[in-house]
C-alpha cells in the first residue's frame, strides 16, 4: 500500500503530510520569469520541477489550478529598491520599447519550455496586466497601518510589522543581523527603517513604464504583483506557493508580510523551493564563463561542452537529482543520463513485443515495484527513486525480451500502464532521436537558404512557395530582422 502525499514546508522546515485546503483541489502559485533576457537554466530547472509536481498532482486526481506569473514590470536591478528598471535599461540599450522586450523574452520563455515539454499553467497573469489590483493592495496595507507614503513612493513598513510578526518566519534568519547587514542607500533617506521595502514607486522623469496612482504616477514594486495577483486568482489563503530558493530571504518573505499586513492570513499553506544550479562543481555565473543558455546545451555551443544534448536528455538529467539538491552539469553527467534515457525509451519499446506465458510469476514483485515508484515520489516528488525504481521495471522487461524470465498478460498490462504513467505522464519524457533531430536541423538550414537566395533574386513567387509547402507538413518559417527561423507545429 502507498503513503500519502508528503512535501516539505521551508516554512515549517518539516516534511509534512499534504492537506489542502478544499478536498479534491490544489491551488499552487508559482513565481514564474522576470523576462528581460533569454530564459537560463536555473530558470528551466524550477519551471521543470513544478511540471512534475504539477503533473503528479494531476495524476493523482486533484483538479489543479496552477498560477505563474510574468513579471514584466516593476523589478530593479538591486532587491533593495535601488537601480533602473530592469526593462526601461534594456529597452534603451535595444532602442526598443519595454513591451518589445517583454513580447520578445517571453516568447523565447515559452518556446524553451515547450522544448521541455512542460505543460503550461492554468493562468499566467502578467505585473502590468495587475496594476489595478496592485495599487488596491497597496492603500488596504496602508490602511491597515503597515505602509507609509513618502514624496510619491509608498513603503512598507518592517519595523512596525515585526512588533506583531514574524517578518523572518520563511527565512529563518536573525532580524538583527538583516538590519545590520542592511546598507544605508543614496537617496533612501526617506525611507522610515533600513528594511523597508518599496510597495510602489514615483517614476523619475526618464523612466518610461509608469502609471497613475493615489500617490501620483509611478509603477508596483517586484513584491507586491505576487502578493496581488496570488490572492485574485487563488484567494487570500491557498495550497502551495514555490520558486527557486534564491526568492526565500527577499521575495517570498516580503509576499507573506503584505499579505498578512493586508488580509491577515498568510498566503500559503507548503513553500516550495528548488536548488541552484552548479558546473562542474562551481555556482553557474556569467562572470565566471560558466554559465550557458538552453539553445547553446541543445546546439552543444560553447567552450564547456563536448556536444549538444537533447531537450528530453537534460529533462532525463535534471530529474536524477531531487529538486531540493543542488544538481551539477558536466559532460560526463549529461552524456550518462543520454545513455540511461535510451535504455529506458528502448525497454518501453519492447513491452508491447513481450510474450506471455500462462506461468504464474509471483505478481507481489512487480506489486513492490509499483508501491517503490509511488512511495518515493509520495516522499516530497523524489524523482530519483523513482527512476531507479524504474531501472528495475527496464531489468525484467530486458529480463522477458532474453527468455530469462516469465511474464503473464497481467504483469505486461502493468508493466504497460506503470511507464506509460510514470515516463510519460508524469515525469514527461518523450521519445526523440537526437541524430534524427540533428539532421531535420541541418536540411531545414539548407531549404531556408534556399528560399533566402530566391528572396534575394526577387523571386518572391518561389519563396513564398517554399513557406507554403513547409507550412502544409508542419514546419511554420518566420522571417525577423535577427534573420529566419523555424518551428515544428504538432
Amino acid at each position: 500500500m502507498t503513503q500519502e502525499l508528503k512535501i516539505y514546508n521551508t516554512l515549517s522546515k518539516q516534511t509534512q503530510e499534504f492537506k489542502p485546503l478544499h478536498k479534491g483541489y490544489v491551488g499552487m502559485y508559482v513565481c514564474g520569469p522576470t523576462v528581460y533576457s533569454n530564459a537560463h537554466l536555473g530558470n528551466c530547472r524550477t519551471y521543470i520541477s513544478f511540471d512534475i509536481i504539477y503533473r503528479y498532482l494531476l495524476h493523482l486526481g486533484y483538479k489543479v489550478r496552477y498560477v505563474r506569473n510574468i513579471t514584466d514590470a516593476g523589478h530593479l536591478e538591486g532587491d533593495q529598491d535601488e537601480g533602473e528598471d530592469k526593462f526601461s535599461k534594456k529597452a534603451k540599450l535595444e532602442q526598443l520599447e519595454p513591451m518589445e522586450i517583454v513580447q520578445k523574452y517571453t516568447l523565447d520563455f515559452h518556446q524553451v519550455l515547450q522544448m521541455f515539454n512542460t505543460l503550461p499553467p492554468s493562468i499566467e497573469p502578467t505585473a502590468t496586466g495587475h496594476i489595478i489590483e496592485q495599487i488596491e493592495m497597496t492603500k488596504k496595507i496602508i490602511e491597515n497601518g503597515y505602509a507609509y507614503e513618502k514624496n510619491g513612493t509608498v513603503y512598507f513598513d518592517v519595523e512596525k510589522f515585526i512588533i506583531k510578526y514574524n517578518y523572518t518566519e520563511l527565512s529563518n534568519r536573525n532580524v538583527e543581523d538583516l538590519l545590520n547587514n542592511t546598507r544605508e542607500l543614496d537617496g533612501q533617506d526617506e525611507k522610515k527603517g533600513r528594511l523597508d521595502f518599496a510597495l510602489w514607486i514615483k517614476a523619475k522623469p526618464e523612466h518610461i513604464m509608469r502609471w497613475p496612482s493615489p500617490w501620483g504616477e509611478g509603477f508596483p514594486g517586484w513584491h507586491i504583483e505576487c502578493s496581488a495577483m496570488s490572492s485574485k486568482y487563488l484567494g487570500n489563503e491557498f495550497d502551495i506557493h514555490g520558486g527557486g530558493m534564491d526568492l526565500i530571504p527577499t521575495h517570498h518573505t516580503n509576499e507573506i508580510a503584505q499579505n498578512i499586513a493586508c488580509h491577515h492570513t498568510s498566503p500559503a499553506h507548503y513553500w516550495i523551493h528548488t536548488n541552484m544550479l552548479t558546473v562542474n562543481g562551481q555556482k553557474m555565473s556569467k562572470s565566471l564563463g560558466n554559465s550557458f543558455l538552453p539553445h547553446e546545451l541543445f546546439s552543444g555551443e560553447h567552450a564547456l561542452l563536448d556536444k549538444g544534448y537533447s531537450p528530453m536528455t537534460v529533462r532525463f538529467f535534471m530529474l536524477q537529482a531531487h529538486y531540493r539538491s543542488t544538481l551539477d552539469f558536466s559532460n560526463e553527467a549529461l552524456q550518462a543520463a543520454e545513455k540511461g534515457l535510451q535504455r529506458l525509451m528502448n525497454a518501453i519499446k519492447l513491452i508491447p513485443t513481450l510474450k506471455t506465458s500462462d506461468v504464474q510469476v509471483p505478481t507481489s514483485n512487480l506489486q513492490l515495484l509499483i508501491s517503490n515508484i509511488y512511495n518515493a515520489m509520495n516522499e516530497d516528488f523524489n524523482t530519483p527513486i523513482a527512476i531507479a525504481n524504474l531501472f528495475e521495471g527496464v531489468r525484467i522487461i530486458n529480463s522477458v525480451n532474453d527468455g530469462k524470465e516469465n511474464i503473464t498478460q497481467k504483469d505486461k498490462d502493468l508493466l504497460q500502464k506503470l511507464f506509460n504513467d510514470l515516463v510519460f505522464d508524469i515525469l514527461g519524457l518523450q521519445e526523440e532521436n537526437a541524430a534524427d533531430t540533428n539532421k531535420i536541423d541541418g536540411l531545414m538550414q539548407m531549404i531556408i537558404q534556399q528560399r533566402n537566395d530566391a528572396k534575394a533574386k526577387k523571386d518572391f513567387a518561389t519563396s513564398d512557395q517554399i513557406r507554403d509547402q513547409l507550412k502544409e507538413i508542419g514546419f511554420e518559417i518566420k522571417d525577423s530582422k535577427d534573420g529566419t527561423s523555424y518551428t515544428i507545429n504538432n
